[in-house]
């Protein structure tokens, strides 16, 4: 018997297992049964919150094929929210050991509940050999691909885990699965990569669909949201400090050129709680 809680950020729903006061065995077995909206109960992925030996928590990220994720930027905010709410923790300020290094999460409470989290994302990854991606770039600015019968030209950023961002004309009725799962798995990147499609309303305004890597189409990525405000800033399409308006909701997003920190601030909720007797 497991306990479990199911939230999201943006729609970008997660199943958040305390892997601290329970034992959890067979991580990737057990993501793709609670992930499967049929048969489980229903996710982009198991997210366990496991002791740190050097942050507050360690958070350990599964997508729903069962593949390890580096880092998930609506799923740390719900990390944050959980280890709060629950009061496995009493600070506002946290550290959050992943695969993408050490998060800094500041938790926005009202009623004694976090409301929105502000996360310290770090600093983009430009070079090509550690995103990674086939290039001579650095930055990667101009990777041209052809999927299908259309040819892309991407920028590529890493937030710990490998973006590519290209951006199309009318968001709405661009064919996100029909190119992403071709783009995704692209020889160019070596360890497959999250595609980032984005229409540019303003300088500080931005829309964005996304097929995320091992999960297909998603509500919200916030990693991708922080990769494309980079993209679309260095391409000189916006300022340093936009709104992404993504399927599930809105990201604020701010690259701090002072620390070239990268900081995403968005909601946390949880939708409800449970306990898994199958497995």
């Amino acid at each position: 018997m497991k306990k479990f809680i199911k939230m999201h950020g943006l729609g970008n729903d997660y199943v958040y297992i305390d892997a601290i006061n329970q034992q959890i065995d067979n991580e990737s077995d057990l993501a793709k049964f609670v992930s499967n909206r049929h048969f489980g109960i229903g996710s982009d992925g198991l997210i366990l919150i496991c002791k740190s030996d050097i942050a507050d928590f360690k958070m350990k990220m599964f997508n729903s094929d069962g593949s390890q994720a580096e880092m998930c930027g609506n799923g740390i905010r719900c990390v944050g929210k959980f280890v709060y709410d629950k009061g496995l923790t009493n600070k506002t300020q946290i550290k959050i050991e992943t695969l993408a290094g050490i998060k800094t999460l500041i938790l926005n409470v009202k009623n004694e509940k976090v409301e929105t989290v502000r996360v310290d994302m770090g600093e983009p990854i430009l070079k090509a050999t550690q995103i990674p991606v086939i290039s001579h770039e650095n930055p990667v600015t101009n990777l041209m691909l052809k999927a299908l019968d259309k040819e892309f030209r991407f920028t590529c950023v890493s937030m710990g885990n490998p973006h590519a961002i290209t951006v199309v004309e009318d968001i709405k009725e661009f064919e996100v699965e029909k190119y992403g799962k071709v783009l995704e798995v692209d020889s160019a990147f070596p360890n497959k990569t999250n595609v980032e499609f984005v229409q540019i309303i303003d300088k500080n305004r931005i829309k964005m669909r996304v097929w995320e890597r091992g999960s297909g189409e998603t509500l919200a990525c916030g990693t991708g949201a922080c990769a494309t405000a980079v993209a679309c800033n260095l391409n000189n399409l916006t300022s340093n400090h936009v709104y992404v308006e993504l399927l599930g909701g809105t990201l604020e997003i701010e690259w701090n050129k002072e620390d070239n920190h990268i900081y995403m601030t968005g909601p946390a909720v949880t939708v409800f709680e449970g306990v898994l007797f199958d497995f």
